[in-house]
């Protein structure tokens, strides 16, 4: 069960951020485990251990069991997110977990276990730093993960307004817990790898380190101009949201107003939460979903092509659902036709309201969008079973294939509950076609691969990505729905290294590993 603050009233604003979950294969057995991040209290909690994250070893037919001891990832304090990646290109995923406080580089020791190396890294950070959304990228194409870390706010428990104290820490007449108005804002923090298991912080260096506050949480990392070259989109809390553009050089320019991603279409600063990228009208460019506060729409950038964005929240028919809260959400599909659909967990972050006669409950129901291939969306959510009836506080979202049947599963991490596992049993039958790469020249895991798979005169196209949604990490394994096709017409991948890879006549209901200039390493079917 997730901790995060009183379950009645939240007085300080850590209580209110919640935590992220990850879906990675840690000991390389062809399964996708999980693992949550969990935070703490500042009083009352329960008789025993404290809270800890946990590391759940998926062991086939849709059976857990808990090793975080035993792997050595067993840690507390006020968690934040995770994303996961193979930094030191050995084969094996290693773990970044966000804190309050210092975070923690674990690195996968590849015989089931972790190690915190977090100090020997150079990643530590003092006692009030508050990191939020994370991803590891290779900005500068050099084969090596670097790291991206967002930053929130400026908290001290020791100087931090009471519920009230000043016009911040109202909302809607009534006192709750103050900022991020208010407060102010950290530096976000790139990281590069000096390929010896060290980083360094260049974030001054190359044009991380922005003016004014950036509240920073959810952390996106994409190639949104198709020019080989990993950008950085980060869903902003209040302010205005930052897109990096990678200029090539080995550095970042800001240009998330002249973008159209900074605001949503009236010009207004939002509360951002979430992130996810994906193609969902098939013209080859990546857009952008955000998830915000409530009595607000969500945002829905359309990439233009040119290197701008316009929000289509209204045309594709997703700002009805004013009233929620959103935070984790996901561009997947969901029923393998081949348009990717939308997911979002939500949640308030007030307690404390219910009691006031105020309609805004805290805890609140996931939605599910279908893709209609036409620019437009349906809301499903009520119509899927069960599963997205269920009232919770939802946090951190990640997207995966847990029982390898070709469809995607979600977990969610919901403050102060357990979590939720929704199986996809979608009676569609359609098929699909799942890809994990492995680099050579590129990082290892291949994160920026860019992979289009081409049925038809229908294009998708995906990219291998570390971090996202909010807070949390996806499975590396790219997904795409086919329909009733048999096969894939074509599939193919583009490296971070400039290296192309292609495929033909690739079939269906299956999972391909390809290395990189070597093809297809190995398959395996699923289990339907």
């Amino acid at each position: 069960m997730n901790l995060n603050g009183g379950d009645e009233i939240k007085r300080y604003i850590i209580e209110s951020s919640g935590s992220g979950v990850a879906l990675l294969d840690y000991d390389g057995d062809g399964l996708t485990d999980i693992f949550l991040v969990n935070g703490t209290r500042l009083s009352g909690l329960p008789p025993g251990p404290p809270p800890t994250n946990h590391l759940y070893r998926n062991q086939g037919n849709l059976k857990f069991v808990d090793v975080t001891e035993s792997a050595g990832l067993s840690s507390t304090g006020w968690g934040q997110g995770v994303c996961s990646g193979d930094y030191d290109n050995d084969g094996f995923e290693d773990l970044f977990v966000t804190y309050y406080g210092s975070n923690r580089l674990y690195r996968n020791t590849g015989k089931g276990s972790f190690q915190d190396v977090t100090h020997a890294a150079g990643l530590a950070m003092g006692n009030h730093n508050w990191s939020t959304g994370c991803a590891f990228l290779d900005y500068d194409r050099d084969g090596w993960l670097d790291l991206f870390v967002a930053n929130y706010v400026d908290f001290d428990i020791a100087r931090d307004p009471e519920p009230g104290a000043n016009p911040f820490c109202f909302w809607k007449g009534v006192p709750v817990f103050c900022g991020p108005r208010g407060l102010g804002g950290q530096s976000n923090h790139l990281y590069h790898n000096n390929h010896n298991g060290t980083f360094t912080d260049v974030s001054k260096k190359v044009g991380i380190e922005v003016k004014g506050e950036h509240y920073a949480f959810g952390v996106l990392t994409a190639d949104f101009e198709n020019r080989g070259l990993t950008d950085i989109y980060v869903a902003c809390d209040s302010t205005a949201s930052l897109l990096y553009r990678n200029r090539g050089d080995g550095t970042f320019e800001e240009v998330g107003v002249q973008a159209g991603v900074a605001y949503n279409e009236d010009g207004l600063g939002q509360a951002g939460m979430g992130v996810a990228a994906g193609d969902y009208d098939g013209d080859g460019f990546l857009d952008i979903l955000k998830t915000n506060f409530s009595d607000d729409t969500p945002n829905l950038y359309r990439n233009n092509g040119d290197g701008t964005f316009s929000d289509r929240v209204f045309d594709a028919h997703l700002g009805n659902n004013v009233k929620y809260l959103g935070w984790g959400c996901g561009f997947v599909d969901f029923d393998n036709d081949g348009w990717k659909d939308i997911f979002m967990a939500n949640g308030h972050v007030y307690p404390e309201l219910e009691k006031h006669g105020l309609d805004t409950p805290y805890r609140e129901r996931c939605l599910l969008y279908q893709n209609h291939g036409d620019g437009t969306f349906e809301d499903l959510s009520r119509s899927v079973g069960p599963g997205l009836q269920l009232m919770r506080s939802g946090r951190g979202v990640a997207v995966g294939d847990l029982d390898n049947d070709g469809e995607v599963d979600i977990v969610v991490n919901n403050q102060n509950d357990p979590p939720t596992l929704l199986l996809n049993r979608s009676r569609t039958r359609n098929n699909s076609l799942s890809i994990r790469t492995i680099g050579i020249k590129s990082n290892r895991d291949g994160i920026g691969a860019q992979v289009t798979v081409v049925v038809g005169g229908h294009r998708q196209m995906e990219e291998v990505r570390s971090g996202g949604s909010y807070l949390s990490q996806n499975d590396l394994r790219v997904h795409f729905g086919l329909g009733k096709a048999a096969r894939a017409d074509r599939v193919e991948i583009r490296w971070p290294s400039g290296q192309v890879d292609r495929l033909a006549d690739v079939l269906a209901n299956q999972l391909i590993v390809v290395r990189e200039g070597k093809g297809v390493m190995r398959t395996e079917k699923f289990v339907r």
